[in-house]
């Protein structure tokens, strides 16, 4: 069997890369010099995204539907008359939802002035395409990899780890400005992160078999940050507008990615040794260990991440948008009040844990059986 990667994949794994890397440049671009023209690089590069995800999907949903000798004719769904990869259609979808938010993001700001912040209205738009162009990626994956034998099989389990640590990037940005430094001693971060991660974890780690699976994806979450946050404040930047309370002059870089790494690993650990255990024994297990592993590894490292060593190029602590108050507890390196008493909103957050893992361990099973 052919071990090449259809060049339809690769569109798709580009289509996901333009985007996350445009939507953190964007937001150091607000933060650093804040709303400027629409043709900005950093827009142009998130909606290169529905460009790609828009070509490459839609030419082979045409291309399967209108030629009868296409191989992948036999393996498709129908949709509206149209036939191909269950992926496909709904990447090209998440294409127009991204292209559509554009005039509407543009329109936005001219008639409600100008923003810093990420969850707008036409940005949730733009978030909701998106997040469809990364799952339709993952089901376009895993559907040719779940038809492969060999060496392309694990071309493509490479590639649909890398996706899905791309999704798991891309859920962290609708957080994070409710997940900074200043909320990690509060057991309310810890419920807000059982929302995202959990679910990813476990969904790739089911689908991929692949022991190792949970910790690639959050190695990979990991490393597209830091590079974010090493190569952003390299390039200058002035802010346009104002009140600017730090003088900022170089792009803001997104904070220290999450600790994700320790708790995938240590869930891989455990999904190696319990694969004959029942779906809700394995996430509840799963779930209290993904709390309490990320807890007592964020928990002192956010006490680092307030001290003077950390304010520096590495750790990024010292960076600030130029609205950020001087006052306010973040600039402060101070955090929010831990809750008094503490345990009912951390057992909120283990039972959220526990629900998630339950709901990405079924969306696991459910994607090993994906072949269109």
């Amino acid at each position: 069997m052919e071990s090449r990667v259809p060049w339809y994949v690769w569109g798709a794994v580009a289509a996901v890369t333009s985007a996350m890397i445009g939507t953190h440049w964007d937001i150091s671009w607000h933060r650093s010099i804040g709303r400027d023209t629409f043709w900005t690089p950093a827009h142009i590069a998130i909606h290169l995204c529905g460009v790609l995800a828009g070509i490459s999907c839609g030419y082979l949903i045409l291309s399967t539907t209108l030629k009868r000798d296409s191989p992948l004719r036999d393996c498709a769904v129908k949709m509206w008359g149209f036939r191909g990869p269950l992926g496909a259609f709904l990447s090209a979808w998440g294409g127009v939802a991204m292209l559509t938010s554009a005039p509407f993001d543009n329109w936005w700001h001219n008639a409600y002035g100008l923003d810093v912040e990420i969850l707008s209205p036409p940005h949730m738009v733009l978030a909701s395409g998106i997040f469809a162009v990364h799952a339709g990626a993952l089901l376009l994956i895993l559907g040719q990899m779940n038809r492969s034998e060999g060496s392309q099989r694990r071309r493509l389990r490479y590639l649909f780890l890398y996706v899905g640590g791309m999704i798991l990037v891309c859920l962290t940005i609708l957080q994070m400005e409710i997940t900074s430094r200043s909320s990690m001693h509060t057991a309310h971060f810890y419920h807000l992160v059982a929302l995202v991660a959990p679910p990813v974890l476990a969904g790739v780690a089911r689908a991929a078999k692949f022991k190792w699976a949970a910790t690639a994806v959050a190695a990979v979450y990991t490393v597209f940050v830091l590079l974010m946050s090493w190569i952003l404040p390299l390039f200058p930047a002035v802010p346009k507008l104002g009140p600017v309370y730090f003088n900022t002059t170089q792009f803001t870089p997104p904070e220290f990615p999450i600790l994700f790494i320790v708790p995938a690993f240590l869930l891989d650990l455990i999904w190696y040794r319990t694969r004959a255990w029942s779906l809700w024994l394995q996430a509840i297990v799963s779930g209290i260990v993904f709390i309490a592993a990320l807890a007592i590894v964020q928990w002192p490292f956010a006490d680092f991440l307030m001290t003077p060593a950390a304010r520096n190029w590495i750790f990024g602590t010292k960076f600030f948008g130029y609205y950020v108050s001087p006052n306010s507890m973040y600039a402060r390196y101070q955090f929010f009040p831990t809750e008094q008493p503490l345990w009912p909103e951390a057992g909120i957050a283990f039972g959220t844990a526990i629900v998630t893992m339950s709901l990405g361990l079924a969306w696991g099973n459910w994607m090993e059986k994906i072949r269109r």
